[in-house]
């Protein structure tokens, strides 16, 4: 966590409701941090519902193959994350953790260890020492508060320079359900699901197989289309969770994601998971400024979406925007390097509103005052037509300056 929060944090933090059936608490562990909160316990009433979708990285966490593997019980009952260590690349003292914490949780809250839930960030290699924290959870347990989301947002963050919040409150049927979500990431992040941690909380009655997928499809242009530095990390874990409590109140159980009734839970659940990706990229370790980037007249929308992402994710790109420098070049290069069908003749590239080259050159009105003068914002969207097709995608990232590079230098130390 930095002591300078960044400059495209929220100017003010969202207002987060108690969800019925979720209690939650936080602790100073001292896992690697000193004087902060670092371990956070989540207590859902029986009966909750989860979903979940995890990073595709060929070394996954030991939390993140315990997540998998109880995910297929589909119900939960507790979640641990620890943030100073990321237990990834632990081998047998990693299960060993992950085995050590799920025994304790589930005994602190008495239920199955396979509905319970772990999650850990922070450096990779490092055995994760639970013995730190699992003769806390009991107690934690026994204190949870339903009100405590704005505390639980803080205790998952690493370099993260603020918490990340999101609420909303909708229709299910004859009644209100509220979608809480929080998240955590600013480096290691690139889309393949899900980029970082982030928990989503419901009250509404929803099963798991529907949760599922309305969060496999809702990552599709949230968490999957932000990159930060191209780097997916080891313990990308994103869970989604239905308490079911506001069956009380009238609201129906639905166990078919393509229930009428679930449209506006469903437009809500992809606000939230939008609003948490690009405060991710907002946060990305160092970044001064957020880039939209928009490819249209692809062959296809996959590849659009490969153009885009060599786009977001090139150095070159990203420093140019960090200098507030106008170099269409450099996407140019993007493009022609991305291995997607292109031809330079009917390239055409915008920033912002100016049309700044079309058909393999620079276009007649290009003004660099203008375009400098816009390169100054702090969102910047830059736009390119490949004038080959209707295939189109957006991505989100961030400009790349030294603080990235100071960040990351020293991040062990």
């Amino acid at each position: 966590m930095s002591t300078t929060v960044s400059p495209l944090a929220p100017k003010k933090f969202t207002r987060m409701p108690a969800v019925d059936g979720v209690r939650m608490v936080t602790a100073e562990a001292g896992i690697k941090y000193k004087n902060r909160t670092d371990l956070l316990l989540m207590v859902f009433d029986e009966g909750t519902e989860v979903a979940g979708v995890f990073t595709r990285s060929k070394c996954p966490s030991a939390p993140v193959d315990l997540c998998r593997e109880n995910l297929s019980g589909g119900t939960a009952r507790v979640l641990v994350v620890n943030s100073g260590n990321a237990n990834a690349f632990t081998g047998k003292k990693g299960r060993a953790a992950t085995s050590a914490t799920a025994q304790a949780a589930a005994a602190a809250v008495g239920c199955q260890t396979s509905e319970v839930f772990l999650a850990s960030t922070g450096v990779i290699g490092e055995p994760l020492d639970a013995g730190k924290f699992t003769h806390l959870l009991k107690d934690m347990a026994g204190s949870a508060e339903a009100d405590f989301w704005a505390e639980a947002g803080k205790a998952i963050m690493t370099t993260d320079t603020y918490p990340k919040y999101a609420t909303a409150t909708v229709r299910l049927g004859d009644a209100n359900v509220t979608i809480n979500g929080i998240a955590k990431g600013a480096g290691m992040i690139a889309p393949d699901m899900a980029t970082m941690l982030s928990f989503v909380v419901t009250d509404a009655p929803i099963s798991a197989s529907a949760l599922q997928e309305m969060l496999s499809a809702g990552t599709k242009g949230t968490f999957n289309a932000v990159t930060v530095d191209s780097d997916t990390s080891t313990s990308d874990t994103l869970l989604l969770f239905a308490t079911g409590a506001a069956a009380r109140n009238g609201a129906q159980k639905i166990t078919d994601a393509r229930d009428p009734r679930l449209m506006q839970f469903r437009r809500a659940l992809n606000r939230i998971l939008k609003n948490l990706a690009l405060q991710v990229v907002r946060d990305g370790e160092g970044a001064r400024k957020q880039v939209e980037v928009t490819v249209t007249g692809a062959k296809s929308a996959r590849s659009a979406k490969k153009v885009a992402l060599s786009i977001a994710n090139s150095p070159l790109v990203k420093t140019a925007v960090a200098g507030e420098d106008a170099n269409w070049g450099r996407v140019v290069m993007a493009v022609g390097k991305a291995g997607e069908p292109a031809d330079r003749d009917l390239l055409s590239i915008w920033f912002g509103d100016i049309r700044v080259a079309r058909e393999g050159e620079r276009d007649p009105d290009y003004s660099e005052d203008a375009t400098s003068d816009y390169m100054k914002r702090d969102e910047i969207a830059i736009r390119v037509d490949l004038g080959l097709g209707r295939g189109k995608a957006t991505v989100w990232t961030c400009d790349l300056t030294k603080a990235y590079v100071e960040i990351n230098g020293d991040y062990r130390s």
